[in-house]
């Protein structure tokens, strides 16, 4: 599906970085950043054009293709791997920061990828999330069609549990981020902290 999606000479979602993602990167701190379900880079390429070293991993070659193009167009370097996070290694301890942009996997891997993110940040590292919440079913603007796969505030409490939070809040906001996420959408946001030991 998403290697269809990603051919076209256009980018699905824009070349822009999430909105959310610009509201609070100053409170990253620099480092090692992993960008999980990256797709065609918009995210990572500006992280890097910000001083960040990114990671970019997805499961679409296309996708990850069009990243590259994307950041040797904006003078910078990005990392990319092509794998399916079922079985990608996040590591332990290994990441300043990980980035959650409209990462919508079926429940028992996000769970499991999302206990991964607690155990591959570094102490003092963070986790930036936005995604659509079981609401943006009724808005049709983006997202998968499955109530299942979406997010909410009180399950990424849970999911992410570990992790202190700086931030976690579900509201309806505009996004126009390319043709597949354009128009009022119900989401979460979540920025959270591994504490220092």
């Amino acid at each position: 599906m998403w290697d269809e999606r990603y051919k076209s000479e256009v980018y699905a979602y824009g070349t822009e970085p999430n909105d959310f993602l610009i509201e609070v990167c100053a409170k990253l701190p620099r480092g090692d950043v992993l960008c999980l379900a990256e797709g065609e880079g918009r995210n990572a390429v500006w992280l890097a054009s910000q001083g960040f070293a990114v990671t970019a991993v997805d499961s679409s070659g296309v996708g990850l293709e069009k990243a590259n193009k994307l950041a040797n167009e904006r003078g910078v370097k990005i990392n990319t791997v092509k794998a399916d996070l079922a079985d990608f290694e996040i590591g332990v301890q290994r990441w300043d920061v990980i980035v959650s942009i409209f990462c919508h996997l079926p429940p028992a891997l996000r769970r499991d990828v999302h206990q991964r993110c607690v155990s591959g940040l570094r102490a003092g590292g963070m986790m930036l999330l936005e995604a659509y919440t079981p609401d943006q079913l009724n808005y049709n603007t983006g997202g998968p069609p499955k109530v299942e796969m979406m997010m909410d505030a009180q399950s990424l409490d849970m999911e992410l549990n570990g992790l202190e939070f700086l931030h976690l809040e579900e509201c309806v906001r505009d996004l126009h981020e390319g043709e597949f996420h354009n128009g009022t959408g119900s989401i979460v946001q979540a920025l959270a902290i591994k504490p220092k030991q």
